[in-house]
C-alpha cells in the first residue's frame, strides 16, 4: 500500500511519535509516504531526527519529509494528523494565569472555561487556514484525524467551516474503562460498555460483564476503591447525583461544572495532589511546561537509547492508527469517536460535536444511534454545548460580544464572575493573545483603550488554591527516568501516582 499521512504540529514529541509507532506497526504500511510539518524549526528538527532513526532501526525504507511549509506536507496527503497547539507554552500561560487574577482556578484550561474558550479562538482561526490549504493540495477526500484541543470546538470549525472531513480522537474512554475494569477487579477486555456524551464529558451509559449489567453496582465499587476514592472525587460525587460515571478526570470534570472549584476554601476538599490530573491548579500547563524544557536538555541521550519498536504489541490505545488501517485493510475496529451528531444522541443537537462509539472498515466510519442519553447526563453536555458555540461562531467571526457570552455562559467562568468582571478578563486574554487573534483587531484595540482610559475592576494577585512549582531542569535530573516518561507520553497523566491524601 502507498499513501501519504502528513503530521500538523509534528513538533509535539508525546503524540508525533507515538502516532506514527502505532501507524507504522502495521504490516501494510511499510512503504508509505511521511510528511511532518510544524512553525518550530528546532522541534522539527529534533521530532524528525529521532523518528527517522526509530524507523531506520526497525528496517523502514521510509525517508520523512520534514518541512516547514505546511503546503508542501500537505501536498497529495490522505490521512491529516492535527497535533498542534497554537500559541504555544507562551499562551497557554495566559489561559491559566489571567483567569487565575479573577477567581477562575483551572486545572487544565483547554477544553471548556476561560482558559479552553481562548484557545478554541486561536486554535479554530489557524485551523480554517490549515483547512483552505487542504482543500487546495491534500488528496481529494482526505480525512483530518484531530487531536487538539479544544477537540469539540475545533472539530466543529473544521467540519462546518472548514469544509474537510474531520473526525477528533481523544484517549478519555479508554482510560475510564480501564478504571472501570480495576474496580470490579477484571481485565478491561472483560468488560463491555456503551459510552456516548461530548468530548471530555462522555458518559459509562451501560455496563455489562458477561451480559450482567454491573452499572447500578458502579458506585458502591468505585467508593470502596483504595485509591479512586482519593483520587477521583469529583467523578464519584458526579456518579453520585447523576447516576453515571463521566470519562474526564478529576481535574478536569471540575473545570467544566460551576460546583466544585468555584470556592478557593473548598477546592483542596475535591482534589488529590497525587497527581496533577486529580485538580492541580495549573497542573497541565506545569508538565508541559517540565516535558518540553527536559526534551530540549535531554535530547542527544534520547538518540542513544533503544528505539521504538514497530509492532503489534506495542501499539497505544489511540484510535488513529486503527481508523486509518480499517479503511485501507478492511479489518474492522471499534473505538469512541468524536463526530457531528446527526441524530446518534437524540437529545442533543444534531449540529453539535457529540462522542459515541464508531465502527471502521473499508466501508467508511460509522456511528450507530445511541438514542437518549439520561437526562442529566444530556442537561450537562447541553450546558457546555452552549458555550461551544458560542466560542466557535465568535472565533469564526471574530465576534467579541459572543466571545463574551460564551464566557458568560460558562458554568465556572459564571459560578466565580460576575458580568463587569468577565468583561474585563476577556479584554485582558483578548489583549494578551493578539498575535494569534488576528480576526479581532478592531476588539483588541478597543480593548487597549478601556484598559488604559477606563477604571478598571481590582484583580487579584492569585496563585490558585493548590499551584505547584514547575520543576527546574537540575530537579528534573533527580529523577530522570520520570523526567522522560513525562515528556515522551502524549497522555501525560499515564501511569500516574496514588493519592497523596
Amino acid at each position: 500500500m502507498s499513501f501519504k499521512i502528513a503530521f500538523i504540529g509534528a513538533g509535539s514529541i508525546g503524540f508525533t511519535r507515538s502516532l506514527l509507532r502505532d501507524v507504522l506497526s502495521v504490516p501494510e504500511f511499510s512503504d508509505i509516504e511521511i510528511a511532518f510539518t510544524d512553525i518550530d524549526k528546532r522541534n522539527l528538527q529534533m521530532v524528525t531526527e529521532l523518528c527517522q532513526r526509530d524507523i531506520k532501526e526497525n528496517g523502514r525504507m521510509i525517508s520523512i519529509q520534514a518541512t516547514m511549509n505546511r503546503r508542501e506536507a500537505l501536498k497529495d496527503a490522505r490521512y491529516i494528523f492535527s497535533v498542534v497547539r497554537i500559541g504555544g507554552l507562551e499562551a497557554f500561560e495566559t489561559d491559566i494565569s489571567i483567569p487565575l487574577q479573577y477567581g477562575v482556578d483551572q486545572c487544565v484550561g483547554d477544553t471548556l472555561s476561560a482558559g479552553g474558550i481562548m484557545y478554541g479562538q486561536r486554535g479554530i482561526h489557524e485551523m480554517l487556514s490549515i483547512c483552505k490549504d487542504i482543500r487546495e493540495v491534500a488528496e481529494p477526500d482526505c480525512l483530518l484525524l484531530n487531536y487538539a484541543n479544544p477537540m469539540a470546538m475545533l472539530t466543529w470549525a473544521c467540519n462546518e467551516f472548514g469544509g474537510v472531513h474531520t473526525i477528533g480522537l481523544c484517549h478519555g474512554v479508554q482510560g475510564g474503562h480501564n478504571q472501570i475494569a480495576n474496580v470490579f477487579g477484571l481485565k478491561k477486555e472483560e468488560i463491555d460498555i456503551v459510552c456516548a456524551g461530548i468530548n471530555h464529558q462522555t458518559w459509562y451509559i451501560q455496563i455489562k460483564h458477561q451480559g450482567e449489567d454491573l452499572t447500578g453496582k458502579l458506585l458502591e465499587a468505585f467508593e470502596a476503591h483504595e485509591e479512586y476514592k482519593q483520587t477521583e472525587k469529583v467523578r464519584i460525587d458526579i456518579l453520585r447525583r447523576f447516576g453515571y460515571y463521566s470519562t474526564e478526570s478529576n481535574g478536569h470534570l471540575s473545570e467544566y461544572v460551576p460546583w466544585y472549584r468555584k470556592r478557593p476554601e473548598e477546592i483542596q476538599e475535591w482534589i488529590d495532589l497525587g497527581s496533577w490530573i486529580n485538580g492541580e491548579t495549573g497542573g497541565y500547563l506545569r508538565v508541559c511546561t517540565e516535558g518540553r524544557n527536559w526534551f530540549m536538555e535531554d535530547f542527544p541521550n534520547w538518540m542513544n537509547e533503544p528505539a521504538y519498536e514497530y509492532s503489534q504489541d506495542k501499539r497505544s490505545e489511540e484510535h488513529g492508527s486503527y481508523i486509518i488501517e480499517g479503511l485501507e485493510t478492511g479489518r474492522v475496529y471499534r473505538g469512541h469517536f468524536n463526530t457531528i451528531n446527526r441524530g446518534v444522541i437524540t437529545n442533543l443537537p444534531d449540529d453539535a460535536i457529540i462522542e459515541a462509539p464508531g465502527y471502521v472498515d473499508r466501508n467508511g466510519i460509522n456511528v450507530p444511534q445511541v438514542g437518549e442519553l439520561p437526562l442529566g447526563c444530556a442537561a450537562v453536555c447541553q450546558a457546555s454545548i452552549s458555550v461551544q458555540r458560542l466560542a466557535v461562531m465568535a472565533a469564526v467571526h471574530g465576534d467579541d460580544s459572543l466571545l463574551r457570552q460564551a464566557f458568560m455562559m460558562d458554568p465556572l467562568v459564571g459560578a466565580v464572575c460576575s458580568p463587569p468582571e468577565i468583561w474585563q478578563m476577556v479584554d485582558d486574554m483578548l489583549i494578551a493573545g493578539e498575535k494569534w487573534l488576528p480576526q479581532y483587531r478592531n476588539s483588541i484595540l478597543e480593548a487597549k483603550e478601556r484598559r488604559d482610559h477606563q477604571p478598571r475592576l481590582a484583580t487579584k494577585s492569585y496563585e490558585g488554591a493548590a499551584r505547584l512549582k514547575t520543576k527546574s531542569i537540575d530537579e528534573m535530573k533527580a529523577n530522570r527516568a520520570e523526567a522522560s516518561r513525562n515528556a515522551k507520553e502524549a497522555d501525560k497523566a499515564k501511569n500516574r501516582p496514588a493519592s497523596l491524601s
